[in-house]
């Protein structure tokens, strides 16, 4: 039963990913549908991770929200592609702005959403 909650969050997560890259296409070569559905993600795992450590849950909840959708809207083998695709084009600044912002950002986003709920914002 735990594969079918993790497929369900995983198809529901893919879906809310390619509907943000088709309302946020690429502008200028930079991948904003990626970049936002990456943080957007950081953020509700860090948001789903701090609600089951104060107030647990089923582990379907968990695996339907945390390891499904979060994982299905999150993708990091887009972002390691569009990276190649922009070091390929020659284009070394912004892919290590890319690079960076994804890093850097989703970490900033998985604090934001863990201790927006731990600390009761």
């Amino acid at each position: 039963m735990h594969y079918l909650w993790i497929f369900l969050g995983g198809g529901l997560g893919s879906m809310a990913r390619f509907a943000l890259s088709q309302y946020l296409p690429p502008a200028q070569g930079w991948p904003w549908g990626t970049l936002a559905a990456n943080l957007a993600a950081c953020f509700l795992l860090g948001l789903f991770g701090a609600y089951f450590e104060q107030k647990g849950g089923p582990l379907a909840y968990k695996l339907l929200l945390a390891t499904g959708f979060c994982g299905g809207f999150s993708t990091f083998s887009t972002f390691g592609q569009e990276l190649f695709q922009l070091l390929r084009a020659q284009a070394h600044a912004m892919a290590l702005g890319y690079l960076l912002a994804s890093v850097i950002l989703g970490v900033l986003a998985m604090a934001v959403g863990y201790y927006s709920l731990a600390k009761g914002f």
